[in-house]
């Protein structure tokens, strides 16, 4: 598994970060079948206390942690341990987080609701890596979507400031931003 030991012998392979006790709970369980043991913690302070008693050797973390934001724990949990491998996790994933949480040290960043088997791909770098046809194209409102979380991103989420970046009223971006773009379809 890409040199980390992730036996259950360990007390704690893992650390689970999230601010939705039952997910934790869930997620805690389907991994702990598989063979691998993880900790959980429901906000950032905890998740802190639990990695500086025993560095796990991967982490996965919500982006938003109630009021917190989980991008906020790569750092302090990278310098307890180095080759920790930290999975960032969200139900709001964009372009603009998914590069903000790289630069920041995350190894991977995956979409929630994120399954056991995924999280197990991501720890062994087996990410399903099938290339997208060529002819698939992401729709108009997807890449839309995309160009607003990145003006969002450089203006640190000033909606007025991101709106005359983009060259666009205040208001018309606020509407934009109510109607989230749902997961593409494909055809099978």
């Amino acid at each position: 598994m890409s040199g980390i030991d992730v036996s259950v012998s360990h007390a704690a392979a893992g650390l689970l970060v999230d601010d939705d006790a039952l997910y934790l709970r869930t997620l805690q369980r389907s991994l702990q079948r598989r063979g691998l043991a993880a900790a959980i913690a429901q906000n950032a302070e905890d998740a802190l206390r639990i990695a500086r008693a025993a560095p796990p050797a991967f982490a996965l973390i919500d982006l938003r942690l109630g009021n917190e934001s989980g991008l906020g724990l790569i750092a302090p949990l990278r310098e307890l341990r180095a080759d920790m491998r930290i999975l960032l996790v969200t139900g709001y994933a964009s372009i603009a987080t998914a590069v903000e949480a790289i630069k920041r040290g995350a190894d991977n960043y995956l979409a929630k609701p994120v399954t056991a088997e995924a999280i197990l791909r991501a720890l062994a770098d087996e990410l399903d890596a099938a290339p997208e046809p060529a002819d698939t194209m992401l729709p108009l409102s997807r890449l839309e979507w995309e160009h607003i979380q990145q003006a969002l991103s450089e203006t640190e989420g000033n909606i007025s400031a991101a709106a005359r970046l983009l060259g666009m009223h205040r208001r018309s971006l606020q509407r934009k931003l109510a109607k989230r773009p749902g997961p593409e379809r494909r055809e099978e």
